[in-house]
Order: C-alpha cells, then sequence, then structure tokens
C-alpha cells in the first residue's frame, strides 16, 4: 500500500513556529516514525509552501497511490483550486490539521477542501496523521 503525505505551507517549520499551537517535535523525526510502525507501508513526503506545487503533487499521486494525507496548512481555508484538485483525482484524501481549527481564529472555522476528502482530522496533533494512515488501513 502506497500512501503520500503532502503538508503545505509553513509546516516546514515544525518545531520551531509556534510551538504552544505545534509542539517542539519536527516533521522529519515524526515522519520517521511512521515508517517504523507502518514498516508495511510505502510513506511518501512533500512539503510545499507553494500552492500550485500541491495541486501538481495531488495530481501526480492522485491516480496511482492508495490514499493522500494532506495538510494544506493555511490553504485549508482559501484554496478553491486544491479544493478542486482533490475532487478530480480518484485517490481518497484524509484532511489533517495539528491544531483544532475550530478553537482558533473565526476564519480557520472554514475548511474549503474537507468537503471533497474521505475525512478530517483536526487537533490531535501530529498523532492525526498517525489516524489518517489508520482509516486506510481499515
Amino acid at each position: 500500500m502506497k500512501i503520500q503525505i503532502i503538508n503545505g505551507p509553513n509546516l516546514n517549520l515544525l518545531g520551531v513556529r509556534e510551538q504552544s499551537i505545534y509542539g517542539k517535535d519536527n516533521f522529519d523525526t515524526y515522519l520517521q516514525t511512521l515508517k517504523d510502525k507502518f514498516s508495511i507501508l510505502e510513506l511518501d513526503y512533500f512539503q510545499s509552501n507553494v500552492e500550485g506545487e500541491l495541486i501538481n503533487k495531488l495530481h501526480e499521486t492522485g491516480f496511482t497511490y492508495d490514499g493522500i494525507i494532506l495538510n494544506a496548512g493555511g490553504y485549508t481555508h482559501t484554496s478553491v483550486a486544491i479544493a478542486d484538485a482533490i475532487a478530480a483525482i480518484t485517490t481518497p484524501v484524509v484532511e489533517v490539521h495539528i491544531s483544532n481549527i475550530y478553537s482558533r481564529e473565526e476564519y480557520r472555522h472554514i475548511s474549503l477542501t474537507g468537503k471533497n476528502c474521505k475525512g478530517v482530522l483536526t487537533g490531535f496533533g501530529l498523532d492525526g496523521y498517525r489516524l489518517a494512515i489508520e482509516s486506510f488501513l481499515q
């Protein structure tokens, strides 16, 4: 089984930025934990701060992978184009947010991308990625 993890803008700064919201762990370390735990899976990772690159990765993997885990960061609340890309592909997508978007600023309460996803996980910290993987295994 092949699962693509796609992280959007500013998630390259995990472990450094706003630790009270996003925690102290960087994603590369956590990714290795996931790969160790789910060694039977092929877990691929992509991160970009550029909207078009996220769309290109969805198109590239959205017909051949078994699942996509997407944390579109701030684009979750603004990108019709990413929402359309999710709708256009056949691979199921689970949207993940490290923080609880509903306990934050009002504009973060709206997910344009979530309606086209298999499900949305929000507020479980980095563990949301593990939960998303498990949803594909069921």
